[in-house]
């Protein structure tokens, strides 16, 4: 597996697939081209149908400044979902054809170029890396420690400092997103009306909520995020971590702790199934966010290794089947909400697996390949095209 610096990113939304990987691509085409006069990009499938919501044009267009570029936009099965194509000009001469895929969580992936895919890890699954770390009588953040070395505590520690910045700039922020849903903020609403809550569980919703839709609202206004695993999912594991922080007293360094934990989740998913939602869907997105962060709540919870993978199973099993279908191509509606509702039901998995993991039938491995399966027979139309689910319905009652 790679390591976590290419898990956990940090950059602008509101897309990791849409926008960020987009974006590398067409720097990686300025650097090699730099005598080019025009681009002409074709935008395949999911790129193409909601790549406008989605900022995919912005960001190429923007990157490409000051030369011109024509886009073109087409659907086309045997093309990956988020498949797209430089043709770099020269005046009247056609300097190259560059094709790239956007396999999810801002990597990308060239078809003629050389893709530099540097591996970190020698396990592949959870059942390897378990076997490994009991072996060794280590953790899971000391499992990481071992292949990542010292300095990953400082690389988490840069990425804990972005997560609770996008979370407080989204708490002070009001107002509409950016497009024609016009979304109204609700991240600080939520959280004046968590302080009126009457019981302790009441509170903790709220305030998970709140925290979870503050983040992806700076998502989904193109503010800086950090994946995790994607831009979609990004508002999961800063909610639950910061509520953890600030109103269960966890320290710094056990949540840089825990973070690495949810890497190793995010990794195994990422390795062995997707986290794309053009390819699997929303669970692709979600789901595996649930899962990272229900592994790092568990973690900060002192659970044993085998609780802590029950509840990244618990978490993905109940997301297994989940569409993308995002209204208008933005990462607004139904994203958003599916965020907080993930993150209550990270903290509801972590706290399952501490007294039902002796009894348990489906390991985590199993259950992500049954995710990735589900998101291979799941009809295209439901992974982030805008063509189905709420987004049709919508369209039809304009």
């Amino acid at each position: 597996m790679q390591s976590l610096r290419k898990l956990y990113k940090i950059g602008h939304g509101p897309s990791s697939s849409h926008t960020m990987g987009p974006g590398f691509a067409a720097e990686f085409v300025k650097n090699k081209h730099q005598n080019a006069t025009h681009y002409v990009v074709t935008l395949y499938n999911s790129l193409a149908l909601t790549g406008k919501g989605h900022l995919t044009d912005t960001i190429i267009e923007q990157t490409l400044r000051p030369k011109p570029v024509t886009f073109k936009f087409n659907v086309d099965v045997k093309f990956h979902p988020n498949y797209f194509v430089f043709e770099v000009f020269e005046h009247d001469t056609l300097l190259d054809t560059i094709s790239v895929r956007s396999i999810g969580g801002g990597d990308i992936l060239f078809d003629k170029e050389e893709n530099h895919i540097e591996m970190v890890y020698p396990h592949q699954s959870f059942d390897e890396i378990k076997a490994y770390c009991l072996a060794n009588n280590i953790n899971l953040y000391q499992y990481v420690k071992v292949f990542e070395g010292v300095s990953i505590d400082d690389f988490l520690g840069e990425i804990w400092q972005q997560l609770q910045s996008t979370v407080e700039k989204g708490l002070k922020t009001e107002g509409v997103l950016p497009g024609d849903l016009k979304v109204q903020r609700k991240a600080k609403t939520l959280m004046d009306r968590a302080k009126a809550t009457e019981t302790e569980a009441q509170k903790q919703n709220r305030l998970v909520s709140a925290y979870a839709f503050a983040a992806s609202e700076e998502n989904g206004s193109g503010g800086i995020i950090v994946t995790a695993p994607t831009c979609g999912a990004s508002g999961v594991l800063p909610a639950v971590l910061y509520y953890m922080k600030h109103h269960q007293g966890i320290s710094d360094q056990k949540i840089i702790e825990s973070l690495a934990v949810a890497g190793i989740i995010g990794n195994i998913i990422k390795t062995n199934a997707t986290i794309s939602g053009a390819v699997g869907g929303c669970q692709a997105e979600v789901g595996s966010a649930c899962s990272m962060t229900a592994a790092a709540h568990a973690y900060l919870s002192e659970l044993e290794i085998e609780q802590i993978e029950y509840a990244a199973e618990i978490a993905m099993e109940h997301h297994l089947g989940l569409t993308c279908d995002p209204i208008d191509g933005y990462v607004q509606i139904p994203c958003i909400e599916r965020n907080a509702v993930a993150g209550i039901r990270a903290i509801n998995a972590s706290g399952l697996s501490g007294f039902l993991s002796d009894t348990r039938k489906i390991s985590f491995d199993m259950i992500v390949h049954t995710m990735y399966q589900t998101g291979l027979d799941m009809h295209p139309k439901y992974k982030e095209t805008a063509e189905a689910g709420m987004a049709y319905f919508y369209k039809q009652k304009k």
